[in-house]
């Protein structure tokens, strides 16, 4: 007798998602290097994160491009490309943290979309799973969701990493190394060209 694994639903995330959502985002980077170089300190990393992981959730689960896996266990948030009238990659309404936690977020978001392209890409801002449902193949399935949107509309797929672990398992998932940012934490920038 074998007992099959299902995969959960895929869905889009609603507003009425948004609670889970940052709950497994600021469980699953608490050991991310980019988000502890953001928020070092371990007494707000909480909520410094969550308001981080909020406002991103925020301007893009209008846009229908938060994927969901297990009432969101596991996150993939996009970010489409941009129509000429709309406001460039970016995000210059950051939460309001203190100073010394705002500079070091508007650097590190002015570091890494100064290096983006200037053609449609679409961007895997966040991909993230609880730590309770990690190795279940949920972030890829997650992932996959967003690649087969990117695909469809003909265009690649960008994504940033700071954690040097995950960049072979980017590649083994097709992505490829487009450029490193050494500063202010070592970052790789990924592509993945939609199927020819």
């Amino acid at each position: 007798m074998s007992t099959a694994v299902t995969t959960p639903e895929i869905t889009i995330a609603t507003p009425a998602d948004r609670a889970t959502v940052v709950d497994t985002l600021v469980a699953a980077f608490v050991k991310d290097p980019i988000l502890r170089c953001l928020f070092p300190d371990e007494e707000t990393y909480p909520r410094y994160s969550a308001a981080f992981f909020g406002h991103l959730f925020d301007k893009r689960v209008h846009r229908k491009s938060i994927w969901t896996i297990g009432g969101g266990a596991s996150v993939a948030i996009w970010e489409p490309p941009s129509d000429p009238s709309a406001p460039a990659h970016g995000s210059p309404e950051i939460p309001p943290y203190p100073a010394d936690v705002q500079a070091r977020v508007q650097s590190y978001d002015d570091v890494v979309h100064d290096a983006l392209p200037t053609y449609p890409f679409w961007y895997l801002g966040v991909l993230g799973t609880h730590p309770d449902n990690a190795g279940r193949g949920w972030g890829r399935a997650v992932m996959r969701a967003g690649l087969e949107r990117a695909a469809a509309d003909g265009l690649p797929a960008i994504l940033e990493t700071s954690n040097p672990g995950n960049v072979e398992l980017y590649r083994r998932a097709g992505w490829e190394v487009m450029s490193f940012l050494p500063e202010p934490v070592p970052t790789w920038l990924m592509m993945q060209q939609p199927p020819r």
